[in-house]
């Protein structure tokens, strides 16, 4: 397990252990009640609570099993860990400003867990039900042709990366759409019922969107911002065909994205990475 995901797998671990210390704490506090009635009802609280922690470190344990063994769970464990991760997300940001790690770091590292997570299921998907999913802000600012409703109208000139992604698209035989936000996003993938989704955005939007996604495998590509944030975008076309592959053939998988960084724009005869 490298040490990116070792940031979020520590928050939350330490988040799990935070909480068992607050329930000892309560339950030394309350127990000191004259009243037997008060008594069971704080013990009952507490030990319900006691259960659900329990639980989610339960699938704590599944998950650093699974990163460390590349291996999948079964379906009943993969939901404890959904539960414990998307439970424990908020203390670990939390946790995570207090010793001053950055929250894009964090998210960061999330990402990279759920895509070890996706990798290790091993699925093999037809390229009709993969959707390649990218935000609007990596098409060049000032283009004329909007392609948020139909990626198609992209002309592409060379000027963004929105050309190579069709190129790409088309080469295997995906679905690249081109989202304004996350509402967007979800219309589309409700509409295309894709069973696969590699997704093309920053830190906050791949960690809401994966969220989001519940037991959709997604794979997460962050993007480039050379000029900062929602603003001529670009993205590792490298890592993006890494991704269609494994869906297709299970055999390939994502660089971490400081291995592997492509300089934008490309030409237009320029042709994505075999």
């Amino acid at each position: 397990m490298k040490s990116k995901k070792r940031i979020f797998i520590g928050l939350i671990s330490f988040s799990l252990l935070l909480l068992f210390g607050v329930l000892a704490f309560s339950w030394h506090l309350f127990f000191k009640s004259p009243e037997t009635y008060q008594q069971i009802v704080i013990i009952a609280i507490i030990v319900i609570f006691c259960i659900v922690l329990s639980v989610m470190g339960f699938g704590i344990a599944g998950l650093v099993f699974a990163l460390l063994g590349e291996r999948n769970m079964p379906p009943i464990l993969q939901n404890i860990m959904l539960l414990a991760v998307n439970t424990l997300f908020p203390a670990a940001l939390y946790i995570g400003r207090v010793f001053g790690i950055d929250k894009q770091v964090i998210k960061s590292s999330f990402i990279e867990v759920n895509n070890q997570l996706v990798r290790c299921k091993k699925l093999t998907v037809s390229p009709e039900r993969i959707m390649l999913l990218a935000p609007h802000c990596i098409q060049k600012s000032n283009c004329l042709h909007k392609i948020t409703i139909e990626s198609t109208n992209c002309i592409q000139c060379g000027q963004c990366p929105v050309g190579d992604l069709h190129d790409l698209a088309q080469k295997y035989g995906v679905k690249l759409v081109v989202a304004s936000g996350g509402t967007l996003a979800r219309k589309f993938i409700e509409e295309l019922r894709p069973k696969a989704v590699i997704a093309i955005a920053c830190e906050r939007d791949l960690t809401s969107g994966i969220q989001d996604s519940k037991r959709l495998p997604v794979l997460g590509v962050l993007n480039i911002r050379p000029e900062g944030p929602c603003f001529n975008t670009q993205v590792n076309l490298k890592a993006v065909e890494e991704a269609i592959e494994f869906f297709l053939y299970k055999e390939t998988k994502i660089h971490e994205e400081e291995d592997s960084i492509i300089s934008f724009p490309l030409t237009q005869n320029q042709k994505p990475v075999n």
